[in-house]
């Protein structure tokens, strides 16, 4: 039961962290959750013990397989030498070099304990480094060449991490040994990965072939493959993660050849993992958060301090060794506009750490050779430091270096553009159909397009509401003069509409009063009407009770009914009438409540009608932003944007109604 409740509680410090990043989106989304972290360290009630191997398999597999199958194998095909040269060969100088600086500032730490350190250190983590730059323009070579370089060096450190650890537990190190090593674990995971891959793949394409809609088999098929990836290459004794890579690289191939095809599964499927990815990489920084008290704890206060320059200067090294990397041309990163000592710092300060240190670091065995390790706890809090500086470093200098994102339009213009739109959209629709209460479902749910992006002036509400409240009234008093409805029909109207106006109505009490005054005023007109109509020699009809008979009750029911959609219907006709691109959000809020009442109260709708007339006013949407696009009233930023809008809504319309 505890691990359940501390995996929900993970759950709730992901999400409020994920509140509060989009809140204050200048700041690193990964500083957030790691502080719900340390604040979930202090509840009692979470007490979760990590097991390194249910890690690997659980959070950081799925997450690599991820990466994976968001890749081109085409454009890793173009910048394959310059991918091998990061991953591989700055990966090994790297953890060489600030081995030996470790070892030799810090002698307690043998040659393979600074090794070890030095590859839980060296993989970098794109997700990071995407999260503190959301706002603002990286050069696309330098961020391409640090999403492949993250794809593929993970494995690299976890590689070089096995072998520094295998030496550790034998106490003696081959270098034949260990190349062979290293290339039978990268090599092979590869190749176990893409097999395993393919054949997934074989499996999901017959299932897609052979039936219309297969979501619900595929996709579990699909969040299993990386578990089935990693599980296979480590029985193997190859690397579990470039086997989950070559699996998620397989996917991407099958991606790219679906194209259009399978739309639907398509959009699902990356729709699960991004919200899956999103999630696990959060529970990552909630667990450093979460075991940082107990690691700085587990030190000595006065050895703090030492561990912290460690850290420091580890990180130090490893920046310069990347900046160097890069400006001695040992990787080429196709440069276009800007100097090569730019781009060498671009990627530097892009060696951020994340998700892979952590878990190697909470790979390190707590005993070896039955004998306790003391290191382990400064080991990981040398590494919790390294991630944290990087993710700071890159938040001080990419705003300096990089410039700010900018959009050629403001939130206002995009809005006021939206309203227009759709507001060109109805206007099209009611023009080219007669009216139905079809076309004012569709007007209604296309209207909300608008509602997220405008709020609500309460005063002008209340004051549309009550003018509309005014037109029922006129109505219901005009179909009573006319003989149209019985008096008994009129008084349980207003009856309902005061109840109304009472308990949920837009004018609240005030509205109760002005419908009771309204049938005082109404009675005294009705007895003058009728002394009139007397005189003419005119007979009323005969009132019918309410409590009469059943057929008579019946009746009676029916005729309210008839009148409700009389009135709705004059409503409709009404906010039509002063609907505006300006007041469009404000009249669609009015026309709901009646609406959805008249429907409650209706037959049942055409669908094929709708369906059609839903596929006019999206293409009136398009045409709408063709238009002003070629007129030049908005800018193509804006057009795709607005178009995306469009494409989704329509696709979110057509899965409902498949």
């Amino acid at each position: 039961m505890s691990i359940i409740i501390s995996v929900t509680l993970m759950v709730i410090a992901v999400v409020f962290a994920n509140i509060i990043g989009l809140i204050w989106d200048k700041v690193p989304l990964a500083i957030f959750q790691i502080a719900t972290g340390l604040i979930l360290s202090g509840v009692p009630e979470f007490n979760i013990h990590l097991n390194t191997e249910i890690f690997m398999l659980a959070i950081i597999a799925p997450l690599m397989f991820n990466d994976g199958q968001n890749q081109s194998l085409s454009k890793l095909g173009r910048n394959l030498s310059t991918m091998l040269s990061m991953a591989v060969g700055l990966a090994i100088v790297t953890v060489i070099i600030v081995g030996f600086v470790m070892h030799s500032v810090w002698p307690i730490a043998t040659l393979p304990v600074a090794f070890m350190m030095a590859a839980i250190i060296t993989p970098t983590d794109a997700v990071a480094v995407s999260s503190i730059t959301q706002n603002v323009v990286m050069p696309k070579h330098v961020n391409t060449a640090l999403e492949h370089e993250s794809l593929f060096n993970d494995a690299s450190g976890i590689v070089i991490f096995d072998l520094a650890l295998s030496s550790m537990v034998s106490g003696n190190f081959y270098v034949a040994t260990g190349i062979l090593s290293f290339l039978k674990a990268f090599f092979g995971g590869l190749i176990i990965g893409w097999v395993i891959g393919m054949l997934l793949i074989s499996v999901r394409m017959y299932l897609t072939r052979s039936h219309t809609d297969v979501s619900a088999i595929v996709i579990p098929i699909n969040v299993m493959t990386p578990l089935i990836a990693y599980w296979v290459a480590e029985q193997l004794g190859v690397s579990g993660i470039l086997a989950v890579v070559a699996a998620g690289l397989a996917h991407g191939l099958l991606y790219d050849r679906l194209q259009l095809t399978s739309t639907k599964l398509q959009i699902v499927s990356r729709t699960t993992w991004d919200i899956v990815s999103d999630v696990l990489n959060g529970f990552v920084f909630v667990l450093l958060g979460a075991t940082l008290p107990s690691v700085i704890a587990s030190s000595k206060l006065t050895h703090i301090s030492f561990l912290i320059g460690i850290a420091v200067m580890l990180y130090v090294v490893m920046f310069i060794i990347r900046f160097l990397w890069i400006k001695l041309n040992f990787a080429h990163v196709n440069q276009k506009d800007q100097s090569n000592t730019k781009t060498a710092l671009q990627v530097a300060t892009g060696g951020i750490h994340g998700t892979i240190t952590l878990a190697m670091a909470f790979s390190i065995p707590a005993t070896i050779n039955g004998t306790s390790f003391a290191l382990r706890n400064q080991l990981i809090f040398i590494a919790a430091l390294v991630i944290l500086i990087s993710i700071l470093v890159g938040t001080i200098i990419y705003p300096i270096v990089l410039e700010s994102k900018t959009t050629s339009f403001s939130d206002d213009e995009l809005n006021t553009t939206l309203s227009e739109m759709v507001y060109a959209a109805l206007e099209s629709l009611r023009e080219n159909n007669p009216a139905s209460r079809e076309v004012e479902q569709v007007s209604q749910v296309i209207s909300s397009q608008t509602n997220f992006n405008n709020r609500i002036n309460r005063k002008d509400y209340m004051q549309l509401a009550q003018k509309t409240n005014d037109v029922v009234l006129k109505k219901i008093d005009d179909m009573a003069d006319r003989g149209e409805i019985t008096e008994d029909v009129h008084q349980l109207y207003q009856r309902i509409i005061g109840h109304q106006a009472v308990t949920n109505g837009p004018t609240g009490f005030r509205g109760f009063l002005k419908i009771a005054n309204r049938q005082i005023k109404r009675y005294w007109h009705q007895r003058k009407f009728r002394r009139m109509r007397r005189k003419k020699g005119f007979k009323p009809p005969v009132n019918r009770e309410l409590h009469g008979n059943q057929e008579e009750v019946k009746a009676q029911r029916q005729q309210l009914v008839d009148a409700m959609k009389t009135v709705n219907q004059a409503v409709i006709d009404y906010l039509n009438s002063i609907q505006t691109s300006d007041n469009i959000n404000l009249v669609n809020l009015v026309k709901n409540s009646y609406t959805q009442r008249s429907q409650q109260h209706g037959s049942q709708l055409d669908e094929d009608l709708i369906a059609s007339l839903y596929i006019e006013v999206f293409q009136a949407e398009h045409t709408f932003v063709q238009q002003a696009l070629a007129k030049q009233k908005i800018v193509p930023e804006m057009a795709n944007m607005l178009n995306e809008q469009i494409s989704t809504d329509e696709l979110v319309y057509m899965q409902g109604n498949i």
